[in-house]
Parts: structure tokens; sequence; C-alpha cells
């Protein structure tokens, strides 16, 4: 079995991409996930040398990239209308994350829905749904796994789930999001289950306050985990670092460490779910399907 890892998310530091993997790894951190960027953004991941550069210093520090997030969809609007420029400009951003994470090797890509892309409405989760589903489809491809990060309520994230009906679509677990839209990371554990990422983020619901054993929630959804056995590869820490701060940062990392070695990955990653598991969790997903649409 792996030790669960500590990751980082590149676009919470003050530095990005390379310079944020040395962060990581002078910081006592073990993975990352890095935006892919954009205009208003980081330089895109995938401009020319930056890709390479990346490369050669995730070998040379030995931190892992876990995943890549297209945090740019958050401006476009992830739901824009069928046929639009801005819809053409989301699956152009969906295609390139997912190829970086081909050549960077990471498990994960994940879309993000809020500002602009926020699901607001009936018909923006459909929307929402449907570009989830092809983005499932184009990830499937490569054989990575797809996931949203969304604020959903309980229903609501059961009829998303239900609706995209993927095998490889996973749900990003985070102990602050929630919070902030007057929800419970608990709930989301409990109806997301079976498809969570194993791959959680862990702030503060002050994102800018050092953790600590005040934290109810993060602690809540730690003993949720585990009482469930839910799998995870990483908790990345999401907290916002961009101040500079680095003593804050450092210390976040130790307090985690102190929760952390209770959790054990008993799956291999590198080729996805076992016959077993895929079987239980192609169920899970029906039943889910069955559970929303039996309440109408």
């Amino acid at each position: 079995m792996k030790p669960v890892l500590i990751g980082l998310a590149d676009w919470r530091l003050p530095v990005s991409g390379p310079d944020a993997v040395r962060l990581a790894a002078r910081a006592g951190a073990e993975g990352i996930q890095l935006d892919l960027g954009g205009p208003g953004k980081a330089p895109w991941l995938d401009s020319t040398g930056r890709l390479q550069t990346l490369s050669t210093v995730l070998a040379e520090t030995g931190v892992k990239p876990l995943a890549v997030s297209a945090n740019l969809l958050n401006d476009i609007g992830l739901a824009a209308e069928k046929g639009t420029l801005a819809s053409k400009n989301v699956r152009n951003v969906i295609r390139r994350a997912l190829d970086v994470a081909v050549t960077l090797r990471a498990s994960l890509v994940f879309l993000p829905s809020f500002r602009n892309s926020a699901i607001e409405s009936l018909s923006v989760l459909a929307r929402t749904a449907e570009v989830l589903q092809w983005a499932c489809s184009e990830a499937s491809k490569r054989g990575l796994l797809l996931a949203t990060e969304n604020v959903l309520d309980s229903k609501q994230l059961q009829q998303l789930i239900a609706s995209v009906d993927a095998t490889n679509l996973r749900v990003i677990l985070d102990t602050g999001n929630p919070l902030a839209a007057g929800l419970s990371p608990v709930e989301v554990v409990r109806v997301a289950a079976p498809v969570l990422a194993q791959q959680v983020h862990i702030k503060s619901a002050d994102d800018k306050k050092q953790l600590s054993n005040d934290e109810a929630a993060v602690l809540e959804t730690f003993e949720e985990l585990e009482s469930r056995h839910i799998p995870v590869e990483a908790f990345v820490l999401e907290n916002d670092y961009r101040d500079g701060v680095h003593a804050r940062l450092k210390t976040d990392i130790l307090w985690l460490k102190k929760y952390i070695s209770r959790f054990r990955n008993n799956l291999d990653l590198s080729s996805g779910l076992n016959k077993s598991s895929q079987i239980i969790l192609n169920d899970a997903i029906k039943e889910t399907r069955l559970k929303y649409f039996s309440q109408g």
C-alpha cells in the first residue's frame, strides 16, 4: 500500500509551473496540481519550452504531477451556448488540458464550475452535464479521469452524476468551497462517495487562515473518508499562499502530515481501477441514476 501524498495547487502559490514545483519540493510537498494557465492567469502550460522545462523539473525534484486544472473555464463559462465561439474555446481548453495531462503522466484533469461556470439553474446544469459527458469521452480516449469541481447541493450533484453517466467521471472533494456556499463537505462525501476523485482539496473556511485543530469541517471530512474506507491518493492544500508567506505553507504541511498517516491508497492508480472496482463503480452510478430519476 502506498502512503498518501501531500500536494499543492500551483494557482494558490506566488509562483506557477516549474517554479511552483521547485517551491513544493522545498516546502516538503510530494505532489502538485497544475493549472493550464491562459489569459489573466499563468503562462500557458503547453507553451513553447514551458512544458519541457516543467517535465525536467518534475523529474529532478521527484514531485509527482497529480492533476491538471482548467481554471480559465471560470472566465469563459463551461456551459457556454452550443455553437458559439465561447463554446468552441471551452472545448479547445479542455483538449489542451487533457493533452498536457498525458504528457505529464498526470492521471486526472478537472474542470471547475465557479464564477462564469457556476451552475445556478437547471438549464446550466443540463448544459454542464452535456459538456462533461463529451469531456469524459475525450479523457477516456487518453486513459484519463475527468473531474468536476462545484458547489451543488446533494440532489443537484446526484442529477449531474446521473446525467453525465460516465465511468471515468469524478467529483473533486473540497473542504472549504461547500462551507462558503452553505453546504457541508461531509455531505458531498456521502452523496458522491463512489465517484470521488482520490485527490482531496484541504483548506480552511477562511482560506488565508492557518490550518488547526479548530477546523471542524476538515477533521469531520477526514473521519468520513476513513469510516467509508474511501481511497485517497493525495490531500492537496488549497489555502491561499499567494502572499508568499512560506512559513504558513510549511506549517500547514506539517499540520496535515499529522492527520494522514491513517489513510492508505490500496489502488494502483497507474493502471486505473481494477476490474472488480470498476464493476462496483458502474453499479454505483446506475444506483445513483435510478435514485435520482425515481425522485422525479
